[in-house]
C-alpha cells in the first residue's frame, strides 16, 4: 500500500474528533434506515423493482439516450456530452464564459466533483458557492467531501463552529440552529444575486426530458429557478425509461440515504421552451469520463446500478474507522473502491481501495439495488498491478499446487530444508529462545 493511503489512514485513526463524528453520524443513519425500511410491505420485492429498472436503463441506454435528447432538446433545453472529466468542465466553464457569467450558486454533486469542476471554475476566474450546508462547510474548510451523500460528516458542530468564526467574522457558537441561520442568511443573498446556478441530477426520463434532483434544503430549487442560467451535470447512466419507472427507486433512495420516507424535495425539472427575454437557458452535460468502458466490462458493469443513497458507506466498518478523506477518492468507501477504478484515470491509489475492505459482505446486504461490491472488490484485487517479486510467488504457488506430483515435491523440499535448518541449530535456537521468554 502507498505512503500515502497508509498516512491518510494514520491520520484518520490518531483524530479521535473525526473518529467519534464519523461512527456516530453513520449508526444515526443506519439506526434511522432500519426503523423507516421495515415499513415498507415487500422490502425485497421493492428492490427486485429498483433494480430491474436499472438493469433495464444500462441495457437499453443508447435507446434511451436517443429518446430523451429529442423530449429534452423539443422542451427548450441545451445537451451537452462530454467523454472525459476535462471535457465536462470545459463544456461548464466555456457556457458561463460565453456569457461573461461570473458569480453563481451551486447544489451538490458528485458528478461534479468527479470531473473536477470546482477547480476549473476558480481557474477561469469564476466563483460558484456551494449552497447545500455540507458542502458550503467544507468549501470553507477548503475540502473535499468524506461522504456521498453527507460532505460533511466528518466534522462536530464545535469544528464548525470554530470553522464559521474564523471564516465569516461571527461570535463563535456551537449551536447546530444558530450555525445553520448565519449560512442561510449568506446563501440567500447569494441566491437573489446569482447569474447561474450549477446542480447535480439523480435521474433522467427518457419519455418525458424531465432531470430528476432530490434534496433536502431546497437549494437545489432555487438554483435550477432563480438564475437566467441553469447547467445540470450526471453521468450519462442515469437516464431512466419514464417516470413509473422513478417511483420503486424514489421509494428506496431517502429511506437507504438518510432514514426518510420520502425526501423533502424531489423537483422534476424540465426547460422552458419559450424564447422571451424572461425565459431561462437550461443546460444539461452528461458525462461519459469512463461509463461506456465500464459497461463493456460484463464483470464490472453491475456497479452502475448504483443509485448513490451512501448505505454501503454508513454500514462498512473500515470506513466508519477512517472516513471518507483517508481513500484520497472523489468517491469513498464500498462503492468508491469499485468506481473509482471505473471512472476516469486509474491510480495506482486507485487500485488499492479494494484492499480496504473486510469483505464482510454488509454492503451487498443494505444495498438497496443488490450490487453486489463484495464481489467485484476481489475482481478488481486480482487485477491490481502487483509487485514482481509477489506476482512471481504468486506465479509459483499456482503452478505448483495445480500439479499434485510438483505439490509432493514441494513438500519434501519443506522438509529438506527444515532438516538443514535443525541440523545447522537455528530451529533449535529458536526454540531456545522461545523457552527462556516463556518462563516467569
Amino acid at each position: 500500500m502507498s505512503s500515502l493511503v497508509k498516512q491518510s489512514i494514520k491520520k484518520a485513526l490518531n483524530d479521535r474528533q473525526l473518529t467519534e463524528a464519523v461512527l456516530k453520524s453513520c449508526l444515526k443513519s443506519v439506526n434511522k434506515r432500519a426503523d423507516t425500511i421495515t415499513e415498507l410491505d415487500d422490502l425485497e420485492q421493492s428492490r427486485q423493482k429498483a433494480r430491474a429498472v436499472r438493469e433495464r436503463s444500462i441495457n437499453e441506454l443508447d435507446a434511451l439516450h436517443n429518446s430523451f435528447k429529442s423530449s429534452f432538446t423539443k422542451a427548450g433545453g441545451i445537451l451537452h456530452y462530454a467523454d472525459t472529466a476535462l471535457a465536462a468542465s470545459r463544456i461548464v466553464t466555456n457556457i458561463l464564459n460565453e456569457r461573461n457569467l461570473r458569480s453563481g450558486v451551486k447544489s451538490k454533486s458528485m458528478v461534479a466533483e468527479e470531473i473536477g469542476l470546482n477547480k476549473a471554475l476558480i481557474d477561469a476566474g469564476i466563483d460558484a458557492v456551494e449552497s447545500d450546508l455540507g458542502e458550503y462547510i467544507v468549501q470553507l474548510a477548503g475540502e473535499t467531501p468524506s461522504h456521498i451523500t453527507a460532505p460533511a460528516l466528518h466534522r462536530s458542530k464545535e469544528s464548525i463552529g470554530r470553522l464559521f468564526s474564523e471564516k465569516l467574522g461571527i461570535e463563535y457558537t456551537d449551536d447546530p440552529h444558530e450555525l445553520t441561520m448565519v449560512a442561510r442568511r449568506i446563501l440567500r443573498k447569494r441566491f437573489v444575486e446569482a447569474e447561474f446556478g450549477i446542480s447535480g441530477a439523480n435521474f433522467l426520463i427518457a419519455e418525458t426530458g424531465h432531470v430528476i434532483v432530490v434534496e433536502n434544503e431546497s437549494n437545489a430549487r432555487l438554483g435550477a429557478s432563480l438564475p437566467k442560467v441553469f447547467i445540470a451535470v450526471t453521468g450519462i447512466e442515469k437516464v431512466l425509461p419514464n417516470l413509473v419507472d422513478a417511483a420503486p427507486i424514489l421509494d428506496l433512495l431517502p429511506r437507504s440515504a438518510t432514514g426518510q420516507r420520502a425526501s423533502a424535495y424531489v423537483n422534476f425539472l424540465l426547460p422552458n421552451k419559450s424564447k422571451s427575454a424572461d425565459s431561462q437557458e437550461f443546460h444539461l452535460v452528461l458525462v461519459d469520463n469512463g461509463r461506456s468502458r465500464a459497461l463493456k466490462d460484463p464483470l464490472m458493469r453491475e456497479m452502475l446500478l448504483c443509485i448513490r443513497c451512501g448505505a454501503c458507506l454508513n454500514i462498512c466498518p473500515v470506513y466508519r474507522s477512517v472516513g471518507g478523506h483517508a481513500y484520497r477518492s472523489v468517491y469513498p468507501g464500498p462503492m468508491g473502491a469499485v468506481l473509482s477504478n471505473m471512472l476516469g484515470e486509474r491510480t495506482m491509489i486507485h487500485q488499492e481501495l479494494p484492499f480496504l475492505s473486510t469483505l464482510c459482505g454488509v454492503c451487498k446486504e443494505i444495498c438497496p439495488i443488490g450490487i453486489d461490491i463484495p464481489r467485484m472488490l476481489l475482481e478488481l484485487r486480482s487485477r491490481a498491478d502487483k509487485p514482481a517479486i509477489e506476482k512471481m510467488a504468486a506465479s509459483v504457488w499456482e503452478w505448483t499446487m495445480s500439479s499434485h506430483t510438483r505439490l509432493e515435491m514441494a513438500a519434501q523440499g519443506v522438509k529438506l530444508f527444515s532438516g538443514l535448518l535443525l541440523v545447522s541449530g537455528v530451529l533449535e535456537n529458536k526454540s531456545s529462545f522461545r523457552k527462556e521468554v516463556s518462563r516467569p
